[in-house]
């Protein structure tokens, strides 16, 4: 064999535009390694731009819970084109990017042809599903686990593992503010961001629930003030639509899109649907209440018996305590997030107690790099000697930053609407 036909090839599959984000990133930093690595890709534009030949995009909006006929479908028509490309390709590792359901035929696809697996994003199976260890045993040769216990977790059940960093750690809040957007934010004693996700089924399940309780906020304390970062237009129109249908855009709640990482510098306390979002808040160490609202029958009928874990709320999660309120799943009206929300807002002590915690929660990602931490992983499965390139002299190194989806700009507007 020509030693060209035995050099390394990667294949990324990611389906999600969070998958786009954390793939983008290693192959960003793998093609700063090895500019002339050769890198595939079943995936989107982030991954693209950082240096993967695509084959074809496939980002879409995630699903969560149960996915419908057509998802199935389309998943099914991905694996056979991928069979086929790879019956015509040579691949050394492929590295799927979360998305188990997606991805997990497509690595039985690879697996079956002798290409070694090296998952990034662990799977949740420390949440629901956690029979599913089985199949990843059988279908994985390595996992990259974002969060700090989730190494220990994989390891104990068979499965090898590397706490490779949260990208959101990764680099200092983006709070540089060149248009302006800051000074436009209202000036009040108590200042609440307002988190209700990007998803669609986020928005529709939590928005309404987020509404009315600003909207008893503000009749008990009308000096509240609250901002919205909407991770896109799109988004703010949906937010606008929903509010119309229950009353209207209530006063003193203001919209942005983009910034989140400012809306946070800014606020007090944050009320936040459960995600990532969590975490960048956590980055910076502001107290938050945390809610995702659930179908009663669906969770008694199904959910309640797939669910594995005490806490939901990833910064509970990862400490191991109730650190944060949470409210997941949440049946309920917003009296009992109003209470929580108006005591991290009115009582210094117990935010400065959440605080203290959140302090200590973002110091286990410390001394970490995620997507320095997945080249190493990809490089020693890829058998590629690690090279770093040469640095200029007299320059300071900053991290590797690739804005992520959550609380990436997209269009900020200069100003805050109301």
């Amino acid at each position: 064999m020509s030693a060209r036909s035995q050099e390394p090839v990667l294949f990324f599959t990611a389906f999600e535009p969070s998958g786009d984000d954390h793939a983008a990133a290693a192959i960003t930093e793998l093609r700063r390694r090895h500019p002339n690595l050769k890198i595939y890709a079943w995936g989107g534009p982030k991954m693209e731009a950082a240096g993967a030949e695509i084959i074809r995009g496939a980002i879409d909006d995630a699903v969560v819970g149960l996915p419908g006929f057509r998802k199935i479908n389309d998943h099914l028509s991905y694996n056979r084109k991928i069979g086929r490309w790879l019956d015509k390709h040579r691949v050394t590792v492929h590295i799927p990017v979360d998305s188990p359901a997606a991805n997990f035929p497509i690595c039985k696809l690879t697996k079956t042809r002798g290409i070694k697996v090296v998952h990034l994003v662990a799977p949740q199976l420390w949440a629901w599903g956690g029979w599913r260890i089985a199949k990843l045993r059988r279908r994985t040769d390595h996992v990259m686990c974002l969060l700090p216990f989730e190494q220990r977790w994989m390891e104990v059940r068979g499965v090898q593992a590397t706490f490779v960093g949260h990208p959101l750690f990764d680099h200092a809040p983006i709070l540089d503010d060149p248009e302006g957007v800051r000074a436009t934010f209202p000036d009040s004693p108590m200042k609440l961001a307002i988190m209700p996700g990007s998803r669609p089924g986020e928005i529709k399940n939590n928005f309404h629930l987020l509404l009315r309780t600003f909207r008893l906020l503000r009749k008990h304390r009308p000096e509240v003030t609250a901002v919205i970062p909407a991770t896109t237009p799109q988004v703010e129109e949906r937010l606008r639509q929903m509010a119309d249908e229950i009353g209207g855009w209530p006063e003193g709640l203001h919209m942005i899109i983009g910034d989140a990482d400012l809306v946070i510098d800014w606020c007090d306390a944050a009320l936040a649907v459960s995600g990532t979002v969590t975490l960048q808040i956590a980055r910076q160490h502001k107290p938050m209440v945390v809610v995702y609202k659930a179908g009663r029958l669906i969770y008694h009928l199904l959910a309640r018996w797939l669910i594995q874990t005490e806490s939901f709320a990833l910064p509970n999660v990862i400490a191991g305590s109730r650190i944060v309120p949470e409210f997941i799943p949440y049946f309920g009206g917003p009296e009992r997030l109003f209470v929580e929300v108006d005591r991290l807002l009115s009582d210094p002590t117990a935010g400065r107690l959440q605080r203290q915690e959140l302090v200590e929660l973002a110091s286990r990602f410390d001394g970490r790099v995620a997507a320095r931490g997945a080249a190493d992983c990809i490089e020693q499965f890829a058998g590629i000697e690690h090279r770093d390139p040469v640095e200029a002299p007299d320059t300071d190194e900053e991290p590797l930053v690739v804005q992520t989806t959550v609380g990436a700009r997209r269009g900020a507007t200069g100003s805050i609407s109301p």
